[in-house]
């Protein structure tokens, strides 16, 4: 009797080692996967069931960190894409149509990276999803689209940095030491139109007013989803000054000069193209008034400056 009582102990023993032992295996995938569940939330709009993402990514800084200090020789730039970039690239960039907008955080410096680091510990996770949250469900109830919009949240430490749209359906939120729960949500409008705006349509043929006119119908949808919000300001003054010297570009495949133009500077003012963009679409509006948010978003940008015969302005 003792000896069976011994041998039905010892199957006992055995088969609960190796209950826990699949157990361990089975609550301890690989690290690169138990991070990405780890800062990945999925949701839906409570009533449209339309579908959202938000990816934490500044919280795999703490991976970089660690790595960073245990092989002090590796290329810091190397551990930041292995162990931040690697793990979030399919989500937050892979097949994105405007991936150059996304250099700022595929390739940063040693020295931004550390900087990037320290802000990224002082991100509040509670309130920055919740103020994402917001944002994209009042966006999506002036523009609603079937694919899923995710946004995956970097730190950055250049207080001029804020988000970008890296092509339908992926924004990147450049988290800034200046970021309010205002300013989310307005920015999250503005991009989630970018977003939207590219699943619609496409830039085309990259003019320089084609590039302006993108800005500004986000512009203007910011304004729309947010009134009060006065994030992106705009000059409705028509400067024939300032339009002389861009006249003659709108229809360059000019990137460079598409971008100094909308930020400004060289003898424009600051973000003057982000103003002279929303000028466009309001005067293609103001003639229109009944055209809905999803067909101006769908037209071509040549559309909404001959038939909002925005030249009139300057004549």
């Amino acid at each position: 009797m003792k000896r069976m009582n011994y041998v039905k102990g010892f199957v006992v023993l055995m088969m609960l080692c190796f209950i826990l032992s699949a157990c361990a295996q089975t609550e301890k995938p690989s690290h690169e996967k138990r991070d990405v569940d780890n800062i990945t939330v999925s949701f839906e709009h409570p009533e449209t069931k339309q579908p959202y993402k938000i990816v934490h990514a500044y919280e795999l800084f703490q991976n970089y960190t660690e790595k960073v200090e245990k092989d002090p020789d590796r290329s810091p730039l190397d551990v930041y894409r292995k162990e931040v970039i690697d793990p979030v690239y399919s989500a937050c960039f892979e097949n994105g149509e405007y991936i150059n907008m996304a250099e700022t955080v595929l390739n940063i410096t040693p020295k931004q990276l550390k900087e990037n680091q320290l802000l990224s510990e002082k991100i509040d996770r509670e309130a920055t999803e919740k103020s994402i949250k917001e944002g994209l469900f009042k966006s999506s109830e002036f523009l609603s689209t079937n694919n899923e919009t995710t946004v995956c949240v970097f730190p950055a430490t250049d207080v001029n940095a804020n988000m970008v749209t890296i092509g339908a359906g992926k924004i990147t939120a450049l988290y800034n030491k200046y970021y309010t729960d205002e300013s989310i949500r307005a920015i999250i409008a503005h991009e989630y139109h970018h977003s939207v705006a590219a699943e619609k349509r496409p830039r085309g043929e990259n003019k320089v007013l084609d590039h302006l006119i993108f800005e500004g119908r986000a512009v203007m949808f910011e304004k729309l989803v947010y009134p009060d919000l006065n994030f992106t300001r705009v000059d409705l003054d028509d400067n024939k000054v300032y339009w002389a010297d861009v006249a003659a570009d709108l229809d360059k495949p000019d990137l460079h000069r598409a971008l100094d133009i909308i930020r400004g500077g060289n003898g424009l003012p600051y973000q003057y193209g982000y103003s002279e963009g929303y000028k466009m679409v309001k005067s293609y509006l103001d003639l229109h008034p009944n055209v809905s948010i999803e067909e101006w978003t769908a037209l071509s940008p040549k559309e909404i400056f001959e038939k909002g015969n925005y030249l009139e302005n300057y004549q």
